[in-house]
């Protein structure tokens, strides 16, 4: 672990719960007579360090917005994976983001910037050796540079063009309702992270691009960018390679991603429930190697085989994604916020589904597809606390699946053939304030890697066995 210091606060934020239940929070009325009315109270403002006496107001007046968020988790396997164990991980983001219409009177000019200062070991990659990591904040641990782009709008926000070092995670493949997960598969789905060239432009590793986006009716949004092809440029280990998020090289091809959104129920005044879908795609131009055969069309299992794969011109994508609200909480006949017609309830039943598809001979994860659902507001008096449940489906690639039966059949080892792997998630997040959100978190993973051979297992012939994680996660906004 590169620093003790986040683990320290961790501890502190995630224990203190139960030492403020010690200690009565004062009466509204008493906060009342001390504090004038427009003043937020400490659980309630929104920033955990407050409003800076005014300071961080009068910058965003200006155009300025800082913001310092921080996510800390303890994760561990009690049973199957690799080893057991248990890590402690976190992540600081710092932001910037300046209005140059307030600033300079320049209308639809924008400027966003972010880094992330990451420590800890990830639970996957030390312990479980899954595809689909348990932790979308795991990365390699180093302080680096992710977004850094200028944005222009234009027709009243109807074009948008977005130049720099952009993500394609912000804005493509995101399903709503899963971003409230915290296993990594919910989030850029391993049918780009597995696939593409050091995972493709998503975090940890941003990418030099362009992103056109086009809003013709409120209603749909399209969508296009060309990146970067390899954010890692060709290394073994990208994240590595750049850990400092200022690498820039050009020459490992191009990546462009396509989307297509339409919004159901969403626009003002909207009664129905509202529910997003997207259609969309990718293709890469760089050469991709085929996962069994070599160029001469031989097994690679194969002793005649030169050990040399068939390469492939260019990898491409196609996903499809809907987010539905499926039932929404009547309105309290008292008078509750966020229950008028203009601005119905967030509270209610959501369900998603993602499902994409890539080329077999050339990526390794062909097929997969996820689902589930977000209920908020499930318990009387926690309005904005979100239960969910999400399962998530990759299908090893055919081409490997038929590497691992003609292996066997050379070495004449019974070893496993990778066919899926499966994740399960039950997740609850507890709003404790407006700065503090409190997630305890609960994984089993069927088949991980795909079932592959367990390396403690020098016989070859044992498979890593399911596992099953159980972590809290803390997210503090400074």
């Amino acid at each position: 672990m590169r620093s003790p210091a986040p683990a320290t606060l961790f501890l502190i934020i995630t224990i203190s719960p139960l030492c403020a239940q010690e200690t009565p929070a004062p009466s509204p009325v008493k906060a009342e007579q001390t504090r004038p009315e427009s003043i937020p109270g400490f659980w309630d403002q929104d920033y955990l360090t407050g409003d800076w006496s005014g300071v961080r107001t009068s910058l965003a007046d200006k155009g300025v917005a800082f913001g310092v968020n921080y996510i800390g988790e303890v994760l561990g396997n009690p049973t199957g994976g690799i080893h057991q164990g248990v890590i402690h991980e976190g992540r600081i983001e710092l932001t910037l983001d300046l209005d140059f219409q307030k600033l300079a009177g320049l209308d639809g000019a924008s400027f966003h910037a972010n880094a992330y200062d990451i420590y800890g070991n990830g639970l996957s990659s030390q312990k479980i050796g899954n595809l689909l990591p348990v932790s979308n904040i795991e990365a390699y641990n180093t302080l680096r540079l992710f977004d850094l782009w200028y944005q222009q709008e234009l027709l009243d926000g109807k074009i948008s063009l977005r130049f720099g070092q952009i993500a394609a995670d912000d804005e493509f493949v995101i399903s709503q309702y899963g971003a409230t997960f915290m296993n990594a598969t919910f989030g850029w789905p391993p049918f780009t992270a597995n696939n593409l060239a050091s995972g493709g432009p998503a975090y940890p590793l941003a990418a030099p691009g362009i992103r056109l986006m086009l809003n013709p009716i409120p209603q749909v949004c399209l969508m296009a960018a060309v990146f970067d092809g390899d954010p890692g440029d060709g290394a073994a280990n990208p994240q590595k390679n750049d850990s400092s998020g200022t690498n820039i090289d050009f020459n490992q091809g191009a990546l462009s991603f396509f989307e297509a959104d339409y919004k159901l129920n969403q626009e003002d005044g909207a009664k129905g429930l509202p529910g997003t879908y997207k259609l969309g795609g990718f293709y890469a131009t760089e050469n991709y190697s085929d996962l069994g055969v070599d160029e001469n069309g031989v097994s690679l299992a194969s002793p005649a085989s030169d050990g040399k794969p068939l390469r492939h011109s260019g990898d491409w994508g196609v996903y499809f994604i809907a987010d539905q609200m499926v039932w929404r909480k009547p309105a309290d006949p008292k008078g509750v916020k966020n229950t008028s017609a203009s601005q119905p309830s967030d509270q209610g039943l959501g369900l998603f589904w993602r499902i994409g598809g890539t080329p077999s001979d050339r990526n390794p994860i062909d097929f997969y597809t996820d689902g589930g659902f977000n209920y908020t507001g499930l318990f009387p008096g926690r309005d904005e606390d979100v239960l969910g449940f999400g399962t998530a489906y990759a299908h090893v690639s055919d081409s490997l699946s038929t590497l691992d039966r003609e292996t066997n059949a050379v070495t004449g080892v019974n070893g496993p053939v990778e066919d899926e792997e499966i994740a399960l998630e039950l997740t609850y997040q507890a709003k404790l304030a407006p700065w503090w959100t409190l997630q305890p978190d609960v994984q089993y993973i069927i088949h991980p890697g795909g079932h592959v051979a367990d390396p403690t297992d020098l016989s070859g012939t044992r498979a890593i066995p399911d596992a099953l994680v159980l972590g809290v996660r803390t997210t503090i906004t400074f």
